[in-house]
């Protein structure tokens, strides 16, 4: 039960301390101290009420001597009197009106909407009260608060009661202020003519990217693992004086996110198909996602070089998916394109051109910005870095910006051939830099008006996504997977995925997720991008859980701590190695035949150009040893950047078997000599073990 101060409950009957002190102690035979001195909420009310009733039998005695007065007025002079009776009858009845309305409107309450917090000063303005005022009242409350401190709701309320006004907490829609700017100007006239955003989808291996490489004279497959795409690449190219940007998406049917987020942020599709291979898998799933999001396709009939190129049999296929080429009466545009020889390839972009000219793509780049996450990324060096398409408006360096439940301001903006540039308008992909963390790759961005409105709102996002919990069993590892789903330990499969980019943990999430069946379920429970560090495995220990990288490697703290806590970590380059294990393990058909052992690990020092020979490292030996003929993988900022094996390895002059932890060796490794000094070279080899029981 709360109590009342004397002298607040004086305060509010209108009488001071002493005669409130004296009445507790006449008529209710309550001993007060002073007027700080407590009493009951309960004992409070009875007093209140005892005053209303006294002030009521006052006024009706006050009324009752005014009709008294004019009885005898009227008998002296009844003329004058008359008049008199009229004029105060009718300023009585004003006053009888008034005191009869205002007890209609008393209970009544002023209604204030409020957030979840508001500072006092704010509070005050809105009140329309003197901020001493409310702090004071703060202070009757308990809640010590500055004028710019920030309360809650519930005291927020509280307060606003004693001001006779009832707080009513206000639902913030957390995307209602960006989609407000973007309706309001998006019905201005400033629209203009803009590039197309062209995707290019196909199964894989059918020569998208290459493609894609004699269109921008670049080699972007001699990159990617294994020689497949597994990133979402964003590029602008410039023909005939038009500009037309190129994404270029993953063809194996792991990335079915990605090409499904392709195909909602494209204008023109060009579906690859191989003359000599035909409709595969990946190809009907890239037709279904262009269906649905309604965007007109340009077959491109790639590898026509090839002896086995039959491109009528690729139209008659096409037929089957409701896609009847130009030159048998349809609509579709079909090109036969070599990506080899660069036959076609001018005919494609200009049907691309005339495309686009039909489609009439216009946008406003005189609004805010908004558009597209591609792809996103952890630079060590940089930090967060996004790549966005611009879909309307103009993005411009020192923005702000809300992806997601992510926000920043853009420090940094480079376009796709890594220059510099401070403004971009609508279609056209940049790389950005200034973001709080790696956003999800497929979520939308809008500019805000500051970094303020940026965070609040991101924060109210984050609030939203938080509610996740973890529970601790006994450790498991792929090799051990079947028997212990046998014996009943586990029903669920939790596994923890790091990458160099978003996009790629999407691709594998989905994937493993599709894996679970009867007997056990594959749950991820976190992906994210950059190096496996410590905080992964403390989380894998806790929810039971195995870790996945992709073309990332553990820190050293992280793989001491893996080993100790018997945590598993396995690493890939391809991704659907990483499926295949997982799925082999699920069936019980893991075989580690091969084992990789890490020998130990060197940082290199310096490095010396020496002709006909190549790149030699100075190398200093961190941990563990090297050996001569080894296998080695170059580790920059924790992602593998090459793989080998050791051309070379000395001491001084001499050639060396093995160096030792603590020693100095000069090195060099075939076939590659981008070496960089703080490069870790992992020195592993491949050891055949004994085949488990599963």
């Amino acid at each position: 039960m709360s109590k009342i101060r004397v002298y607040e409950l004086a305060k509010e009957l209108e009488i001071s301390s002493k005669d409130l002190i004296t009445i507790l102690m006449e008529e209710f035979s309550i001993e007060v101290k002073n007027h700080m001195s407590v009493i009951e909420e309960e004992d409070a009310e009875l007093i209140k009420e005892l005053f209303l009733e006294k002030e009521k039998v006052e006024s009706k005695a006050e009324d009752e001597d005014i009709v008294e007065k004019y009885e005898e007025l009227v008998t002296v002079d009844k003329n004058i009197v008359v008049k008199k009776i009229k004029k105060n009858k009718n300023k009585n009845n004003e006053k009888v009106e008034a005191t009869k309305s205002e007890p209609e409107k008393a209970p009544e309450f002023e209604k204030l909407e409020i957030e979840d917090t508001i500072t006092v000063k704010e509070l005050a303005e809105r009140l329309h009260k003197s901020s001493i005022e409310v702090i004071k009242q703060l202070i009757f409350m308990g809640v010590m608060a500055a004028i710019n401190q920030e309360i809650d709701f519930n005291t927020a309320e509280k307060l606003c009661e004693k001001f006779d006004i009832k707080a009513v907490k206000k639902i913030v829609d957390i995307d209602a202020e960006a989609v407000e700017s973007e309706e309001e100007e998006d019905a201005s006239e400033n629209y203009e003519k803009r590039p197309p955003v062209v995707t290019v989808m196909g199964h894989v291996d059918h020569g998208k990217t290459s493609l894609l490489d004699s269109i921008r004279k670049a080699k972007v497959t001699s990159t990617e693992a294994g020689g497949i795409t597994q990133h979402i690449g964003a590029y602008t190219v410039t023909i005939n004086g038009e500009k037309i940007s190129f994404l270029d998406t993953p063809g194996h049917e792991a990335f079915t996110s990605m090409r499904a987020r392709g195909a909602q942020i494209t204008d023109i599709v060009i579906l690859v198909v191989a003359a000599d291979d035909g409709i595969m898998p990946q190809t009907e799933e890239a037709i279904n996602h262009c269906k649905a999001a309604n965007v007109p396709i340009v077959v491109a009939i790639n590898k026509m070089d090839r002896p086995g190129a039959n491109p009528d049999r690729v139209k008659q296929q096409l037929t089957e998916y409701g896609l009847v080429s130009e030159d048998w009466g349809g609509d579709t545009i079909c090109v036969p394109v070599s990506a080899h020889t660069k036959e076609g390839i001018d005919t494609l972009l200009e049907m691309v051109i005339l495309t686009a000219e039909m489609l009439e793509l216009k946008a406003n780049p005189k609004r805010n910005a908004k558009g597209t996450v591609v792809e996103s990324k952890l630079d060590k060096g940089r930090g967060p870095v996004a790549t966005l398409l611009v879909q309307n408006g103009t993005l411009n360096v020192g923005d702000s910006i809300i992806v997601g439940s992510t926000y920043g301001r853009i420090r940094a903006m480079f376009d796709d051939k890594g220059k510099k540039i401070k403004t971009a308008g609508p279609s056209i992909p940049v790389e950005i830099l200034g973001l709080s963390e790696v956003p999800s790759a497929g979520d939308r961005f809008h500019e805000v008006k500051d970094e303020k409105t940026a965070r609040d709102m991101a924060d109210k996002r984050k609030q939203k996504e938080r509610a996740d919990n973890f529970q601790t069993v006994h450790k498991v590892s792929l090799e051990d997977l079947y028997n212990q789903i046998k014996e009943g330990k586990v029903k669920e499969l939790g596994i923890i995925i790091k990458a160099d980019v978003q996009g790629s943990i999407e691709a594998i999430k989905q994937s493993l997720q599709k894996l679970s069946n009867d007997e056990i379920k594959v749950r991820v429970i976190h992906g994210a991008v950059g190096a496996i560090t410590e905080t992964d495995v403390t989380l894998a220990t806790a929810s039971n859980a195995i870790i996945i990288g992709f073309n990332v490697r553990p820190d050293t703290n992280a793989s001491a701590l893996a080993e100790k806590e018997a945590v598993d970590i396995k690493t890939y380059r391809v991704i659907y190695n990483a499926i295949d294990d997982v799925k082999a393990a699920m069936v019980g058909m893991l075989e580690p035949d091969y084992k990789e052992v890490i020998l130990g690990k060197a940082e290199i020092r310096l490095t010396y150009k020496i002709s006909n020979v190549g790149t030699i490292a100075g190398c200093y030996v961190l941990d563990g040893k090297l050996t001569r003929n080894c296998k080695v993988r170059v580790i920059r900022d924790g992602i593998v950047i090459f793989e080998s094996e050791l051309a070379s390895l000395k001491r001084f002059k001499d050639d060396a078997k093995e160096v030792a932890s603590g020693y100095e060796c000069g090195l060099s490794i075939e076939k590659f000599n981008d070496i960089k000094e703080g490069d870790i070279i992992e020195a592993f080899v491949i050891e055949e073990v004994k085949k488990k029981n599963l």
